[in-house]
Protein backbone atom coordinates (compact mmCIF):
# COMPACT_ATOMS: atom_id res chain seq x y z
CA UNK A 1 0.00 0.00 0.00
CA UNK A 2 1.27 3.23 -0.57
CA UNK A 3 -0.60 6.56 0.51
CA UNK A 4 0.20 10.30 -0.63
CA UNK A 5 -0.07 12.28 2.09
CA UNK A 6 -1.03 16.36 1.74
CA UNK A 7 -3.20 18.93 2.94
CA UNK A 8 -3.68 22.66 3.26
CA UNK A 9 -3.01 24.04 6.37
CA UNK A 10 0.74 23.49 5.71
CA UNK A 11 3.56 20.89 5.69
CA UNK A 12 4.18 21.99 9.24
CA UNK A 13 0.67 22.00 10.52
CA UNK A 14 -0.13 19.33 13.43
CA UNK A 15 -3.02 17.78 11.63
CA UNK A 16 -0.42 16.63 8.74
CA UNK A 17 1.48 14.95 11.68
CA UNK A 18 -0.99 13.60 12.84
CA UNK A 19 -1.91 11.96 8.91
CA UNK A 20 1.31 10.91 8.50
CA UNK A 21 1.96 9.10 11.40
CA UNK A 22 -1.53 7.47 11.20
CA UNK A 23 -0.48 6.26 7.62
CA UNK A 24 3.23 5.67 8.08
CA UNK A 25 1.44 2.81 10.77
CA UNK A 26 -0.90 1.11 7.61
CA UNK A 27 0.89 1.59 4.59
CA UNK A 28 4.28 0.56 3.46
CA UNK A 29 5.24 3.76 1.56
CA UNK A 30 4.25 7.51 2.42
CA UNK A 31 4.75 9.93 0.37
CA UNK A 32 4.14 13.96 1.73
CA UNK A 33 3.81 16.94 -0.88
CA UNK A 34 2.10 19.73 0.63
CA UNK A 35 2.05 23.66 0.59
CA UNK A 36 5.11 25.31 2.43
CA UNK A 37 2.30 27.54 4.07
CA UNK A 38 -1.14 27.78 4.88
CA UNK A 39 -3.04 27.94 1.90
CA UNK A 40 -6.88 27.50 3.30
CA UNK A 41 -9.88 28.35 1.21
CA UNK A 42 -7.34 28.26 -1.43
CA UNK A 43 -10.39 26.01 -3.16
CA UNK A 44 -9.41 24.04 -6.36
CA UNK A 45 -6.97 27.12 -7.42
CA UNK A 46 -4.40 26.78 -9.53
CA UNK A 47 -1.25 28.55 -9.99
CA UNK A 48 -0.92 29.49 -13.11
CA UNK A 49 1.59 32.65 -13.86
CA UNK A 50 4.50 31.43 -12.06
CA UNK A 51 6.67 28.36 -11.91
CA UNK A 52 6.28 25.83 -8.72
CA UNK A 53 8.74 24.92 -6.59
CA UNK A 54 9.23 21.68 -4.64
CA UNK A 55 11.84 22.04 -2.10
CA UNK A 56 12.79 18.19 -0.79
CA UNK A 57 12.43 18.21 3.04
CA UNK A 58 13.10 14.47 3.91
CA UNK A 59 12.72 11.17 2.17
CA UNK A 60 10.08 11.49 0.04
CA UNK A 61 8.39 14.55 1.48
CA UNK A 62 8.01 17.97 -0.46
CA UNK A 63 7.20 21.41 0.84
CA UNK A 64 5.25 22.80 -2.51
CA UNK A 65 5.09 27.11 -3.03
CA UNK A 66 1.73 26.58 -4.23
CA UNK A 67 -1.87 25.35 -3.81
CA UNK A 68 -3.29 22.61 -2.30
CA UNK A 69 -4.14 21.70 -5.79
CA UNK A 70 -0.81 22.39 -7.10
CA UNK A 71 0.51 19.55 -4.62
CA UNK A 72 -2.05 16.70 -5.45
CA UNK A 73 -0.81 17.79 -9.55
CA UNK A 74 3.03 17.82 -8.93
CA UNK A 75 2.86 14.21 -6.87
CA UNK A 76 1.19 12.54 -9.35
CA UNK A 77 2.29 14.10 -12.38
CA UNK A 78 5.58 14.56 -11.71
CA UNK A 79 7.27 14.11 -8.02
CA UNK A 80 5.75 10.54 -7.79
CA UNK A 81 7.35 7.66 -9.80
CA UNK A 82 4.15 6.22 -9.72
CA UNK A 83 0.03 6.72 -8.86
CA UNK A 84 -0.01 5.94 -5.21
CA UNK A 85 -2.91 3.07 -3.87
CA UNK A 86 -4.50 6.34 -1.85
CA UNK A 87 -4.73 10.15 -1.08
CA UNK A 88 -5.10 11.19 2.22
CA UNK A 89 -5.71 15.27 2.47
CA UNK A 90 -5.73 16.49 5.92
CA UNK A 91 -6.31 16.32 9.01
CA UNK A 92 -7.55 19.90 8.78
CA UNK A 93 -7.61 22.66 11.17
CA UNK A 94 -11.39 22.83 11.54
CA UNK A 95 -14.68 21.26 9.68
CA UNK A 96 -15.54 21.23 6.04
CA UNK A 97 -18.78 20.55 6.00
CA UNK A 98 -21.55 22.10 3.96
CA UNK A 99 -21.00 24.29 1.79
CA UNK A 100 -17.34 24.78 2.87
CA UNK A 101 -16.64 21.91 0.95
CA UNK A 102 -16.41 24.56 -2.37
CA UNK A 103 -13.63 26.84 -0.18
CA UNK A 104 -11.66 23.66 1.33
CA UNK A 105 -8.19 23.42 -0.30
CA UNK A 106 -7.87 20.35 2.06
CA UNK A 107 -11.39 18.95 0.46
CA UNK A 108 -9.76 20.33 -3.01
CA UNK A 109 -6.77 18.51 -3.00
CA UNK A 110 -8.68 15.28 -2.48
CA UNK A 111 -11.02 16.23 -5.61
CA UNK A 112 -7.59 16.57 -7.51
CA UNK A 113 -6.47 13.70 -7.04
CA UNK A 114 -10.12 11.59 -7.59
CA UNK A 115 -10.02 13.43 -11.01
CA UNK A 116 -6.72 12.26 -11.99
CA UNK A 117 -8.03 8.58 -11.13
CA UNK A 118 -6.85 8.03 -7.86
CA UNK A 119 -9.07 7.02 -4.68
CA UNK A 120 -8.75 9.87 -2.41
CA UNK A 121 -9.76 10.71 1.71
CA UNK A 122 -10.07 14.50 2.88
CA UNK A 123 -9.91 14.30 6.58
CA UNK A 124 -10.89 17.28 8.93
CA UNK A 125 -11.03 17.64 12.68
CA UNK A 126 -14.81 20.12 13.29
CA UNK A 127 -12.96 21.81 16.17
CA UNK A 128 -10.64 24.35 17.46
CA UNK A 129 -8.99 22.83 19.75
CA UNK A 130 -5.94 21.12 18.32
CA UNK A 131 -4.45 19.79 21.50
CA UNK A 132 -7.26 16.87 21.18
CA UNK A 133 -5.42 15.28 17.67
CA UNK A 134 -3.24 13.49 19.69
CA UNK A 135 -6.17 11.65 21.40
CA UNK A 136 -7.90 10.84 17.81
CA UNK A 137 -4.30 8.34 16.77
CA UNK A 138 -5.78 4.81 17.28
CA UNK A 139 -9.69 5.91 16.19
CA UNK A 140 -8.48 7.23 13.04
CA UNK A 141 -5.73 4.44 12.21
CA UNK A 142 -8.88 1.96 12.47
CA UNK A 143 -10.85 4.67 10.49
CA UNK A 144 -8.45 4.58 7.75
CA UNK A 145 -7.87 0.91 7.96
CA UNK A 146 -11.30 0.23 7.06
CA UNK A 147 -11.59 2.78 4.93
CA UNK A 148 -9.02 1.07 2.78
CA UNK A 149 -9.90 -1.97 3.18
CA UNK A 150 -13.58 -1.67 1.47
CA UNK A 151 -13.68 -1.16 -2.12
CA UNK A 152 -12.05 2.09 -2.65
CA UNK A 153 -14.40 5.22 -4.07
CA UNK A 154 -14.84 5.55 -7.80
CA UNK A 155 -13.63 8.60 -9.24
CA UNK A 156 -14.04 10.82 -9.56
CA UNK A 157 -15.85 10.04 -6.40
CA UNK A 158 -13.82 10.67 -3.46
CA UNK A 159 -14.95 10.73 0.34
CA UNK A 160 -15.22 13.47 3.09
CA UNK A 161 -14.75 12.71 6.75
CA UNK A 162 -15.21 15.35 9.85
CA UNK A 163 -14.15 14.15 13.25
CA UNK A 164 -16.35 15.28 16.12
CA UNK A 165 -14.53 18.09 18.45
CA UNK A 166 -14.19 15.68 21.24
CA UNK A 167 -11.56 13.38 22.43
CA UNK A 168 -11.16 10.50 20.03
CA UNK A 169 -12.23 7.98 22.40
CA UNK A 170 -15.47 9.74 23.14
CA UNK A 171 -16.39 9.78 19.69
CA UNK A 172 -19.95 7.74 19.51
CA UNK A 173 -19.65 6.15 15.88
CA UNK A 174 -19.18 6.78 12.62
CA UNK A 175 -22.67 8.00 10.49
CA UNK A 176 -22.70 8.32 6.34
CA UNK A 177 -23.98 11.85 6.17
CA UNK A 178 -25.47 14.16 3.54
CA UNK A 179 -24.12 17.69 3.22
CA UNK A 180 -25.56 20.07 5.42
CA UNK A 181 -25.52 23.81 5.26
CA UNK A 182 -23.95 27.05 6.52
CA UNK A 183 -24.27 31.34 6.87
CA UNK A 184 -21.43 33.21 7.58
CA UNK A 185 -22.59 36.35 9.23
CA UNK A 186 -20.72 39.17 9.97
CA UNK A 187 -17.57 37.74 7.90
CA UNK A 188 -17.07 40.83 5.53
CA UNK A 189 -15.28 43.75 7.55
CA UNK A 190 -14.98 47.44 5.56
CA UNK A 191 -12.11 49.37 7.60
CA UNK A 192 -10.12 51.78 5.98
CA UNK A 193 -6.32 51.97 5.66
CA UNK A 194 -3.64 54.56 7.00
CA UNK A 195 -4.91 56.41 4.09
CA UNK A 196 -7.85 57.03 4.34
CA UNK A 197 -8.68 53.96 1.61
CA UNK A 198 -11.69 52.00 1.86
CA UNK A 199 -10.51 48.33 2.17
CA UNK A 200 -12.20 44.80 2.78
CA UNK A 201 -11.32 41.81 4.80
CA UNK A 202 -13.29 38.76 5.08
CA UNK A 203 -13.08 36.58 8.09
CA UNK A 204 -14.48 36.13 11.38
CA UNK A 205 -17.70 36.87 12.45
CA UNK A 206 -20.43 34.05 13.35
CA UNK A 207 -21.52 30.67 11.69
CA UNK A 208 -24.60 29.01 11.68
CA UNK A 209 -24.96 25.32 10.78
CA UNK A 210 -28.19 23.51 9.66
CA UNK A 211 -28.73 20.06 8.39
CA UNK A 212 -31.52 17.70 8.89
CA UNK A 213 -30.31 14.33 10.84
CA UNK A 214 -29.02 12.51 8.01
CA UNK A 215 -26.63 16.05 6.99
CA UNK A 216 -22.41 15.81 8.27
CA UNK A 217 -23.34 18.76 11.01
CA UNK A 218 -26.10 16.84 13.04
CA UNK A 219 -23.85 13.78 13.02
CA UNK A 220 -20.60 15.67 14.11
CA UNK A 221 -22.68 17.93 16.37
CA UNK A 222 -23.91 14.24 18.04
CA UNK A 223 -20.32 13.26 18.72
CA UNK A 224 -20.25 11.33 15.48
CA UNK A 225 -17.30 10.81 12.55
CA UNK A 226 -19.30 11.77 9.81
CA UNK A 227 -18.34 10.29 6.41
CA UNK A 228 -19.62 11.98 3.17
CA UNK A 229 -19.56 10.44 -0.31
CA UNK A 230 -18.44 13.74 -2.66
CA UNK A 231 -18.46 13.71 -6.84
CA UNK A 232 -17.08 15.84 -9.26
CA UNK A 233 -20.01 16.15 -11.50
CA UNK A 234 -22.29 19.11 -10.41
CA UNK A 235 -25.01 18.69 -12.48
CA UNK A 236 -28.08 18.59 -11.59
CA UNK A 237 -29.58 15.28 -13.19
CA UNK A 238 -33.18 15.88 -11.48
CA UNK A 239 -33.70 19.31 -13.38
CA UNK A 240 -32.23 18.66 -16.63
CA UNK A 241 -35.72 17.18 -18.33
CA UNK A 242 -37.62 20.68 -16.86
CA UNK A 243 -34.43 22.89 -17.84
CA UNK A 244 -34.72 21.41 -21.39
CA UNK A 245 -38.79 22.45 -21.97
CA UNK A 246 -37.56 26.30 -21.77
CA UNK A 247 -36.96 28.41 -24.47
CA UNK A 248 -33.38 30.30 -24.73
CA UNK A 249 -32.93 32.72 -27.23
CA UNK A 250 -30.09 34.12 -28.29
Amino acid sequence: MKILCTNDDGIFARGIDLNIEVCTAIAQEVSVVAPDKEQSGASHSLTLYRPLRAVLRGNRRWAVDGTPTDCAMLALGALLPAHPDFVISGVNHGPNMGEDVLYSGTVSAAMEAASLGVPAVALSFAGHDLDLLPTWREPLERLLRSVLAAPPPTPPTFLNINLPPVPGKEARGVKITTLGSRVYEGSLKHMKDPFGRDMYWIGGGSINWKGGELSDVAAVNDGYVSVTPLQLDLTHHATLDSVRKLKFDL
